[in-house]
């Protein structure tokens, strides 16, 4: 299964580009090493990339974290070395978790430092973080149909289930996890014999819920909601979708393939990784 990770990325990034959307853009951060998550850390206004510097797959100790300024500016390039491949991210705490292949790791918040890695049992391709009210800290295992729940160092199951159709982006919105998933059937290209869409599942009972209108749509990758409003990326096309219920998903900009997990200031702002650009783009919401 990994080499099918390893393979599909690396044909994405040949995937021939679709025009750049300017609109709406507040900036764009460069001189990234394929950022693959972009998260606003409220507490110290500064944006938190995961850079991955090779294969999405691979155990190479090349990853690293980068701290950007709200409006772009690189504040320190290598903030926290030692990891693989890092992708998702999120904050409880006072620390950072971060989704590195089969382990979490976790890193002081306040000075970047490393400080444990959790390795996740039976774990095949971690990729989006997200944290619920409570501080408990979700996971999702792309290429397992799973998702994880982490309360402090204590990694544990909480949903694996076919319906998930290869969840990547993972966001909690209140009592309900989001997510949104890549698809069924995944081919050697990445393509997908049936396209994702997006789900909920009820923190306490588990129980998950197709969200109308937004089914087999697109082959999505990061997640986030702003009020009743969710925007998810599809990475294959570059997409950004905007998805309200009742309705049904709009893409509202196109971005080069390779748009990852995305990140909000929760008000009126995203910021959506190009992984494939080494960019970061702010998009201020209409």
């Amino acid at each position: 299964m990994n080499r099918l990770i390893l393979s599909a990325f690396a044909a994405a990034i040949g995937i021939t580009a679709a025009p750049v959307a300017r609109a709406g853009e507040l900036w764009r951060a460069t001189g990234l090493e394929q950022p693959e998550s972009a998260l606003f850390d409220a507490a110290n206004n500064r944006i938190i990339v995961s850079n991955i510097v090779g294969n999405p797959g691979a155990a190479d100790g090349n990853g690293y974290l980068s701290v950007l300024s709200l409006d772009g500016k690189t504040i320190t390039q290598h903030w926290t070395d030692g990891m693989d491949a890092p992708k998702g991210m999120a904050i409880s705490g006072g620390k950072l978790y971060v989704a590195d292949i089969t382990k979490v790791r976790v890193v002081d918040l306040a000075s970047g430092k490393l400080i444990a890695s959790i390795v996740v049992p039976n774990a095949v391709f971690l990729n989006d973080m997200t944290s619920d009210q409570t501080g408990k800290v979700y996971v999702s295992d792309m290429l397992a149909d799973t998702i994880y729940r982490i309360d402090g160092d204590r990694p544990e199951l909480f949903v694996r289930d076919a319906l998930l159709a290869s969840p990547n982006g993972v966001f909690a919105d209140g009592d309900r996890l989001i997510v949104a998933s890549w698809g069924k059937g995944i081919k050697p290209d990445f393509s997908t014999a049936e396209p994702g869409g997006l789900l909920a599942i009820d923190l306490a009972s588990k129980a998950i819920s197709p969200l109308p209108g937004a089914q087999k749509f697109a082959d999505l990758d990061g997640v986030v909601a702003i009020g009743d409003t969710i925007y998810a990326t599809a990475y294959m096309t570059g997409t950004l979708y905007r998805y309200k219920a009742g309705g049904a998903p709009e893409a509202v900009a196109h971005f080069k393939p390779g748009s990852a997990d995305i990140g909000t200031d929760g008000k009126s702002i995203l910021y959506v990784p190009l992984m494939n650009e080494g960019e970061i783009a702010a998009l201020k919401l209409d």
